[in-house]
């Protein structure tokens, strides 16, 4: 693995901070854009953290109505201390940090001054060539989403805190759609069963589906490749459905991330699931694996096999999705009746509170390195969350999980 050098004592975010040490009347600029991604409905800031970067000695720019889709208006970012910028380029062009939620456009890089440093989720394993773009436009960027999987960088998880509202919304998107209610009801007119809800996938949004589920009374199982999840869909009463001990054993990377589990796996799990799901009244699946596209858990042939009135919600949609039949942004009803949901975007439809624990875990990302003397921010390369999640630095791509594979490309031509 390339070890990234710089002990050259620390980041100063390039020339533009360096400028503004020696001019004590330049505060640096913090740029909060709207989101310019279709649907995206979150902001990267909240007026809590706004407030706490103000009180750091930053200028906060934010965008006019960049706060709109989560329910926050201008006044109360201009209450918390920021200035609203009247358009896209008004924010961005004398920035010396963008915060965003999805990765810049290249129109928005443009836009962007060299030196600037970008925070983001930007997908860089799923869109790779944006890298490229970064390097060249001279930008300092981290990529969120590879957040090591460290204890003092759980405040920082924006997968995590995400994942975990898209857990919560997904039972209650089941709910909305499935025409019988979740738990046990006994009335003078007889007894209604309770809906038998199968979380598929038990990462943080598998748990919180599982935890919410149960809240409404249902009766929940759940299945994971990783064994060590066992206990915990246990201790919040959820049954655990075992596909292959065995094979499961070597299921979970160092990081805490599910492997891709080999052909064998997927065929054996195919009949697990298949006999186990024809039951099932509402089923969510959320198996990702980190730069490649979602494994299809639920086939035609299993979504057949379920009752009429059935629910499906895929919560991997935007990744290829997990059930076959899935389509981004729709809700579609199958022949013999079972509802497939593709929402896009889970946690925007959860906007305000999405925004306020993104925008908490940059802030908690950045404390860390802030030079209160100076009112700067020092990015030190030897901290794990900042080399983990740098993309590209001086014009050049400095993630070992890039580098890596460029360097293999290459040894591939030129043999």
């Amino acid at each position: 693995m390339p070890e990234i050098k710089p002990k050259a004592p620390i980041c100063h975010l390039e020339e533009n901070i360096k400028a503004s040490k020696k001019e004590a009347s330049v505060k640096m600029k913090i740029a909060i854009p709207k989101e310019s991604r279709a649907g995206e409905t979150r902001v990267s800031a909240s007026p809590e953290v706004v407030k706490k970067l103000t009180g750091l000695g930053f200028d906060v720019i934010v965008e006019t109505n960049a706060g709109a889709g989560a329910s926050i208006t201008d006044d109360d970012f201009k209450s918390a201390g920021a200035t609203i910028a009247k358009d896209a380029e008004s924010a961005l062009k004398s920035a010396d940090m963008v915060l965003k939620i999805a990765a810049p456009s290249e129109d928005e890089v443009k836009k962007m001054k060299k030196g600037a440093v970008v925070i983001a989720h930007l997908a860089i394993l799923s869109n790779k060539k944006d890298a490229d773009i970064y390097a060249k436009a001279g930008l300092t960027t981290f990529a969120m989403e590879l957040m090591p999987r460290i204890s003092r960088a759980q405040s920082m998880d924006i997968l995590s805190s995400q994942s975990n509202l898209a857990g919560y919304k997904a039972v209650l998107d089941a709910a909305g759609q499935y025409g019988s209610v979740m738990p046990m009801m006994m009335t003078a007119a007889g007894t209604i069963a309770p809906a038998k809800v199968f979380i598929m996938g038990v990462g943080v949004a598998g748990l919180q589906a599982i935890a919410t589920a149960k809240r409404l009374g249902a009766v929940v199982t759940a299945t994971d490749v990783r064994p060590a999840t066992r206990e915990q869909v246990e201790s919040l009463g959820g049954k655990f459905l075992t596909v292959d001990a065995e094979m499961e054993k070597e299921a979970e990377t160092e990081g805490g991330y599910a492997k891709q589990m080999p052909p064998e796996y997927f065929e054996k799990q195919k009949v697990v699931v298949a006999e186990h799901i024809k039951k099932q009244d509402v089923v969510i699946t959320t198996a990702l694996i980190p730069g490649r596209a979602a494994p299809v858990l639920v086939t035609k042939e299993m979504v057949a096999s379920m009752r009429s009135g059935s629910v499906i919600i895929d919560l991997a949609v935007e990744a290829g999705g997990n059930v076959e039949g899935a389509k981004l942004g729709q809700v579609v009803e199958t022949a013999n009746g079972v509802k497939i949901v593709g929402h896009e975007n889970v946690p925007g439809r959860l906007a305000r509170d999405a925004s306020q624990l993104f925008a908490k875990n940059l802030f908690n990302f950045i404390k860390p390195h802030v030079d209160e003397e100076n009112k700067t921010i020092n990015f030190d390369f030897e901290d794990e969350t900042v080399s983990g999640t740098c993309v590209t630095r001086d014009g050049k791509i400095v993630h070992p999980m890039l580098t890596e594979q460029k360097n293999t490309k290459n040894i591939e031509k030129d043999s």
